[in-house]
């Protein structure tokens, strides 16, 4: 994931409990330079999902920043190995070590203690492939397990992606179903 999605993520993760933040701090969280930061939010105030003074800024359209986000991801980028394995996909789930963070609809599912929809894909992400490799080996077949390189800072949000990060990323499939996760996360964490 690029640098200035990892702000947008947080921003959007952190908006709920103080909408305002210093860009200073930001980047010192992250160890990026203030220009990072700049560029990430530039977009933003340009839209007006933010107000910034001089060292901060204010999120006043929550949706626009999500919206935006979620057009500009690219997940398959983040895409590091692939595999089919003739397994139900909570059987698929339950088989992953404690490094692995669980993605898209796992995530939701997980985070909704239920699925809004029958699914047969599984994303993962996690900074090392090597025990996922060997525990679901490559199989020359339509693939149903992702495995997608987790960005350094994802861990601190837990087993699950974030519900923005989620959302972002669930906009991204086209598979059938994803309207149907997409629709149950909004009325969760995003509705009025």
């Amino acid at each position: 994931m690029k640098k200035i999605e990892i702000i947008w993520r947080d921003v959007l993760e952190e908006a709920s409990k103080n909408p305002a933040f210093e860009q200073k701090k930001l980047a010192i969280k992250y160890g990026f330079s203030t220009s990072t930061v700049f560029a990430a939010i530039n977009p933003l105030r340009q839209m007006g999902a933010i107000e910034v003074t001089s060292r901060n800024f204010k999120v006043i359209n929550f949706e626009k920043i999500l919206m935006y986000w979620a057009t500009h991801r690219n997940l398959m980028r983040d895409l590091i190995y692939s595999t089919y394995v003739d397994m139900p996909v909570m059987e698929i789930e339950g088989l992953v070590d404690n490094k692995t963070i669980y993605g898209c609809y796992s995530a939701l599912r997980l985070r909704l203690k239920s699925a809004p929809s029958e699914y047969d894909k599984v994303y993962f992400y996690t900074l090392d492939p090597t025990a996922l490799k060997l525990r679901f080996p490559k199989v020359k077949h339509a693939p149903n397990i992702f495995i997608l390189k987790a960005d350094p800072y994802l861990l601190k949000y837990g087993k699950t992606t974030p519900p923005s990060q989620t959302f972002v990323d669930l906009w991204n499939l086209k598979d059938w179903y994803a309207d149907e996760f997409l629709k149950a996360l909004k009325e969760k964490y995003y509705a009025p």
